[in-house]
């Protein structure tokens, strides 16, 4: 008889590499290999990850690309939205974990697995996110997740892939690092605490130009698709905004959050390109949108990354606030002027032709053309009626 397989989300670490061993000796499953890029791996770490699967005695491996899908289905709305979480965090790994189990969903799918795996803890937002994609893609198969279910120390996946054989340096990182298109995440000692921050040299980037330099962002009805007047697509130029951004370790921060289990997180990120052009777009937004506009983006766009962060992409109600942000873009374009330097950067201004500053009626705290001192004694006389009647009623 045929044994029965398994689709391993794989990512080539210690929980991951353990999850081959054991899913192939103890289950005696034939386990299939998967890692869905989402951005920040190069081909030569692909090409690692690949052998190393195989080396494990997986029977198949896949990289899937999907940053392009990435984007277009989660990144631009992000940015429609100008969103970042706790009014900090730009959802770097929340938005890619659902991408990235949708994907496994539909290759196990294909592959007709009987069993999806993966090598969440019990701990986190990922088991989460991981099991709720499974359970509503491919709800005929079931998922495994042996280091949830065993509760295994590190130190027991280890000694068990020495015992199979498998001889690797395991010293854990004093930090871990997860970088996608959408910003890097930065995890260590000091995120365990309330009160401690991450020294400089664990962020992945350092300073390495000084002074000042002046970078313009096209957008075109709110997407990104040009960098100092080269024209882009947006995955690209996200990517070149990052190469120049990083060179002044911009967008450093401390996010502390919610967990969807019911617990606070704390996590370190960088993330140059997504603080700049939320940043960005938000000033442009500033510009071109009406107060109710930008009053109502800002509460649906809060739900939208709340849901997404707490893996439930796929309610329809997130295509419904998808089509209101679409919309509310038709007259973002235009040249955002930003200044970059060490560990910070300026949002300088604007030029675009839809610049509600730029109409005829008149100038803040200037002259105005289009009414009359007597027309704003009257307005106010009358904007004010309602609260009178209420002071004058309960004798306020």
């Amino acid at each position: 008889m045929s044994k029965k397989k398994v689709v391993l989300a794989f990512s080539g670490g210690l929980d991951t590499t353990y999850c081959v061993k054991y899913l192939s000796i103890e289950k005696d499953l034939e386990v299939h290999t998967v890692l869905v890029n989402t951005g920040g791996f190069s081909k030569e770490e692909l090409d690692k990850v690949e052998k190393h699967a195989y080396n494990l005695g997986s029977v198949s491996h896949s990289n899937l690309d999907c940053i392009e899908e990435f984007y277009n289905d989660a990144v631009k709305y992000l940015v429609f939205g100008n969103i970042l979480k706790n009014n900090t965090y730009p959802l770097s790994v929340s938005a890619e974990r659902v991408f990235q189990a949708m994907a496994i969903a539909k290759y196990a799918k294909n592959l007709n697995a009987d069993y999806i795996a993966h090598g969440s803890t019990g701990a986190g937002n990922d088991q989460v996110r991981f099991d709720l994609t499974f359970g509503i893609l491919a709800p005929d198969i079931e998922v495994i997740t042996p280091i949830r279910d065993m509760q295994l120390s590190r130190q027991e996946e280890i000694d068990y892939l020495k015992a199979n054989g498998v001889e690797a340096s395991w010293e854990k990182s004093k930090y871990s690092i997860n970088k996608g298109l959408w910003g890097t995440s930065v995890g260590g000692q000091e995120t365990l605490t309330s009160h401690q921050t991450l020294p400089n040299e664990a962020y992945p980037s350092q300073v390495t130009k000084e002074g000042t330099e002046t970078v313009e962002l096209f957008f075109d009805k709110g997407e990104l698709k040009g960098i100092n007047e080269k024209k882009l697509n947006p995955v690209d130029a996200i990517l070149k905004l990052e190469s120049i951004a990083t060179q002044y370790a911009v967008g450093r921060g401390m996010h502390v959050g919610d967990t969807i289990i019911g617990i606070k997180g704390r996590v370190g990120f960088e993330a140059a390109a997504p603080m700049i052009i939320i940043k960005g777009h938000e000033t442009l937004e500033k510009h071109t949108l009406t107060k109710w506009q930008m009053y109502w983006k800002e509460q649906l766009a809060n739900w939208y990354g709340m849901l997404l962060h707490e893996g439930q992409y796929m309610d329809p109600v997130m295509r419904n606030i998808e089509k209101f942000l679409i919309d509310t873009q038709e007259n973002v374009t235009g040249t955002v002027i930003v200044e970059l330097q060490p560990y910070n950067f300026n949002i300088v201004g604007i030029k675009s032709d839809h610049d509600l500053m730029n109409s005829k009626f008149g100038d803040y705290g200037e002259m105005n053309n289009a009414w009359t001192g007597e027309d704003v004694k009257g307005f106010t006389k009358i904007l004010a009626n309602q609260t009178k009647i209420y002071h004058a009623v309960n004798n306020k």
